[in-house]
C-alpha cells in the first residue's frame, strides 16, 4: 500500500512528465533507425520513471544468467556512446533533483528514486527493470 501511495504521489508530482519526456526521447531515437537500441533504453527508463517505487534496474546478464547483444561488447559500446551524448547530463539532472528532494524529510524517498534513475541513465543498454524481490 505504501508503494502504491508513493508511486501515485511521484506520478502526480512529476513522474508523468519525466516518463513522457523519456518516451519522446525514445521516439526521436527510433526515427533515426540507428538509434533503436537507445530508443528501447529510453522506453525502459520512461516506464521506470512513471512508477519507480518497488522496482529496480538490474543487468539482463544477472537476470537471465547468460550474455546477450546488449550485455556484451556491443552493449558496452552503446553505453559509451550513450554516456557521451546523453547519459552524463541526464544523470546530473537526476542527481540535482535528488539533492533538492533531500532538503526535506518528506522528499527523501523521492530523492532515492532520482538516484536510481541517475544510475540507469548513465548506462541503460543491457538493463532490465524488475520488481524488487523481498
Amino acid at each position: 500500500m505504501i508503494r502504491f501511495l508513493l508511486n501515485l504521489l511521484w506520478f502526480v508530482l512529476g513522474g508523468v512528465v519525466m516518463g513522457l519526456g523519456w518516451w519522446i526521447a525514445g521516439l526521436l531515437c527510433a526515427i533515426t533507425i540507428v538509434g533503436i537500441p537507445w530508443a528501447r533504453a529510453c522506453f525502459v527508463i520512461g516506464n521506470f520513471s512513471f512508477w519507480p517505487f518497488g522496482q529496480e534496474a538490474i543487468s539482463r546478464r544477472d537476470l537471465t544468467g547468460h550474455a546477450d547483444l546488449g550485455t556484451g561488447a556491443l552493449g558496452l559500446l552503446g553505453n559509451v556512446i550513450w554516456f557521451v551524448v546523453a547519459g552524463w547530463w541526464l544523470a546530473t539532472g537526476h542527481v540535482a533533483s535528488a539533492l533538492a528532494c533531500f532538503l526535506t524529510i518528506v522528499g527523501i524517498p523521492f530523492g532515492i528514486q532520482h538516484l536510481k534513475l541517475a544510475l540507469i541513465a548513465l548506462a541503460p543498454i543491457g538493463m532490465q527493470v524488475v520488481p524488487i524481490r523481498r
